[in-house]
């Protein structure tokens, strides 16, 4: 690990600050990357990639200047310092001269996780037998009927080594190693068709994730209930019915209708070119009510092990549960320093970059559902009959955040209280209000599930955890997709 400490960083902040801005950071950003990619049981690559640099910026009148520079070298620092000031000096700013960032209390720490190299438990060998040829058997294996018609794993190790100073004291020394593991599995069968199944593990760790996940019973396990939806599925009820959601699909739902709509920057119209608007405008914060009493969405950094764990963001601010949708109000969008003021509040630490060459903009880290208190067998029992939609297929929803379709993968039929037959395709649709607002009972059951999160031009892409209980909502009806 490098890191061109507190003096080095410290002195481009204060270069900034004598060029006359209102304020300036420095960051260095590393990124040091290992990942094995297969294909059908060959290796396809073996690879280690390194990426670090500096990342600085200021704020000047209302105009931000950022900038960076790969390598590690003094000069290169100052001269991307420079390159802030001017670029901050010769932009229009659409606020008022006077605006300043929110003030808030900033972080002196250092925060390292696992830091004695956390990858080396396994050898390189152990690992290829692993992802290349241990995988590729179990899931092959655990078909009775289907074949496999496709098999992509994708197995990375992450470590990524922050240093960040600003001028308005704060100063963050952090090193996260992250372990990530990709499976696209694709099942044929002659008569029955396709089904593929798409898995993505992650979280802040060592190779002890691979334990934890246990990989091929969790395989083993998946694959054989794939193929019994292909094989055995039959279509959903045509009328209304009670629905059933697992974690995997109410988390999908809270991250896309929840998390992204309550980005502070996007409600603001900062993402309309990249990735659409939100249906929250700011006065609706705190007054506009999305759903029922049932209707809880935290986003929380803290949690350990998780995959977007932080524990300070990008500007130095300590990381905390935000509560998105509070019993069905419209509670807190996730603000960074430069938006808070906009909405009369402070930062929640919600800044945050990929690399050193990517400006820190608003992301989401672990959000998920509140859990309630009923036990899953307890839903199958109030839905009596209806559909239970285990994992999903699809997904589709519109650029303010507000019509939404999802596409059930792994789903049954609820028949008298118990679970019954597997059903291929059922497809259903509702507002954001519409599902928040639906919601009549959640498991006790929380679960969670690693993903990227795309935002951004050029594009970031962070992990994160979304995740929830199992909910019951109120009968709807329930489509089936075409195949």
């Amino acid at each position: 690990m490098y890191s061109p400490g507190r003096d080095v960083l410290g002195k481009a902040v204060d270069f900034m600050k004598s060029e006359g801005v209102e304020y300036s950071e420095a960051r260095y950003h590393r990124l040091e990357l290992f990942e094995i990619i297969a294909q059908n049981g060959k290796l396809m690559n073996v690879g280690m990639d390194v990426r670090e640099g500096f990342a600085v910026r200021v704020f000047y009148r209302g105009s931000m200047g950022f900038a960076s520079s790969p390598g590690v070298s003094s000069s290169s620092l100052f001269s991307a310092a420079k390159r802030a000031v001017s670029q901050a000096k010769a932009t229009p700013s659409k606020l008022s001269p006077g605006y300043k960032l929110s003030s808030d209390r900033l972080g002196y720490a250092r925060v390292i996780v696992d830091a004695k190299k956390p990858f080396d438990s396994l050898s390189l060998e152990e690992k290829l037998d692993l992802i290349v040829r241990r995988i590729h058997d179990v899931v092959s294996s655990s078909l009775r009927e289907a074949k496999l018609a496709s098999l992509s794993v994708h197995y990375t190790e992450l470590l990524e080594e922050k240093e960040v100073v600003n001028s308005d004291g704060g100063w963050v020394y952090s090193v996260t190693p992250r372990v990530g593991l990709d499976i696209l599995i694709t099942i044929h069968h002659p008569s029955k068709g396709t089904l593929q199944r798409w898995l993505e593990l992650g979280g802040v760790g060592g190779l002890e994730l691979l334990k934890e996940w246990n990989v091929e019973d969790m395989l083993a396990n998946e694959v054989s209930r794939l193929e019994k939806v292909l094989l055995e599925g039959v279509e959903p009820p045509k009328e209304k019915v009670s629905v059933i959601l697992g974690s995997e699909v109410v988390g999908l739902i809270v991250h896309e209708s929840a998390g992204h709509p309550m980005e502070a920057d996007r409600i603001l119209g900062r993402e309309a070119a990249q990735a659409g608007l939100s249906f929250v405008k700011p006065d609706m914060v705190g007054v506009y009510r999305i759903g029922n009493e049932q209707a809880t969405v935290i986003d929380d950094p803290t949690i350990p092990g998780s995959f977007g764990f932080y524990l300070y963001d990008d500007e130095t601010v300590p990381a905390r549960p935000r509560y998105i949708y509070r019993e069905g109000l419209i509670n807190e969008p996730l603000q960074a320093r430069w938006t808070a003021p906009l909405f009369n509040t402070s930062s929640n630490a919600a800044a945050r970059a990929l690399d050193y060459a990517s400006e820190p903009i608003i992301r989401m880290a672990n959000t998920y559902l509140e859990p309630g208190d009923w036990r899953f067998e307890e839903l199958l029992e109030e839905a009596r009959n209806g559909i239970y939609i285990h994992t999903y297929m699809e997904w589709n929803i519109d650029d303010v955040r507000w019509s939404q379709r999802y596409v059930g993968l792994e789903a049954y039929l609820v028949e008298k209280g118990e679970l019954g037959k597997p059903v291929r395709n059922p497809v259903i649709q509702f507002t954001t209000r519409e599902f928040y607002s639906s919601i009549r009972a959640k498991s006790r059951n929380l679960r969670f599930y690693a993903a990227f999160c795309g935002k951004g031009e050029p594009m970031q892409g962070i992990p994160v955890w979304f995740g929830g209980p199992e909910v019951l909502l109120e009968p709807m009806r329930v489509e089936v997709a075409p195949e």
